[in-house]
């Protein structure tokens, strides 16, 4: 019997990395590859600059190790945003050898203050993307992966999402009433799985 490509949990899951989004979602230009664009890679970097002060190379390579490989922008891309950042204030640049070491200046840190959200959400996508192109290596290499600890996540998490998702596609059709009432009663799990993180 020929065996039918999209069956296979591999296959599945890379697809469902590229495609979820396909029809909108904040995340959608990550799935589909694009990446980031100038300001979210700013953004990026800032970040990480906050953390500690490092040089361009490092922080390319820090992208790079949280995403497991998936994003590691290019010296000609990282190096113009990283400039773009000194000339407007928002890190300096220490000469050591041939290298620049950047630190956060005021302007990065406030600029990070108005897009926190942001910020925490896409560090977030990029380590969960990390972990599910561990998951692809690790089944690729023939080790055996179970359900449990997929992707970061307890068996427990991964049914409940796939059982909402199920639920959501059901209710697909639903009047505008119904809706809303769905929108209130996820817009209530989300407060609390946030304060839950916060607490």
């Amino acid at each position: 019997m020929p065996c039918n490509p999209y069956r296979h949990p591999i296959r599945r899951m890379l697809r469902a990395m590229r495609g979820s989004h396909r029809h909108g979602g904040d995340d959608g230009a990550l799935a589909r590859g694009r990446k980031f664009g100038s300001d979210d890679l700013q953004l990026l970097l800032l970040a990480l600059i906050n953390e500690r002060s490092c040089h361009g190379y490092e922080l390319i390579k820090e992208l790079a190790s949280r995403s497991n490989g998936y994003y590691s922008p290019s010296p000609g891309v990282a190096y113009p945003a990283l400039t773009r950042m000194e000339e407007a204030g928002q890190v300096t640049a220490a000469s050591h050898g041939k290298r620049k070491c950047y630190a956060i200046a005021e302007a990065g840190r406030e600029r990070l203050a108005l897009h926190r959200e942001h910020v925490e959400l896409t560090l977030a996508k990029l380590t969960h993307i990390g972990r599910k192109m561990e998951l692809a290596r690790r089944a690729y290499a023939g080790e055996e992966i179970g359900e449990d600890g997929t992707a970061g996540w307890t068996r427990e998490l991964i049914e409940a999402r796939r059982a909402l998702k199920h639920a959501l596609l059901l209710r697909d059709q639903a009047e505008p009433d119904e809706q809303r009432r769905i929108a209130a009663i996820l817009q209530r799990a989300v407060a609390e799985i946030a304060g839950a993180e916060k607490s």
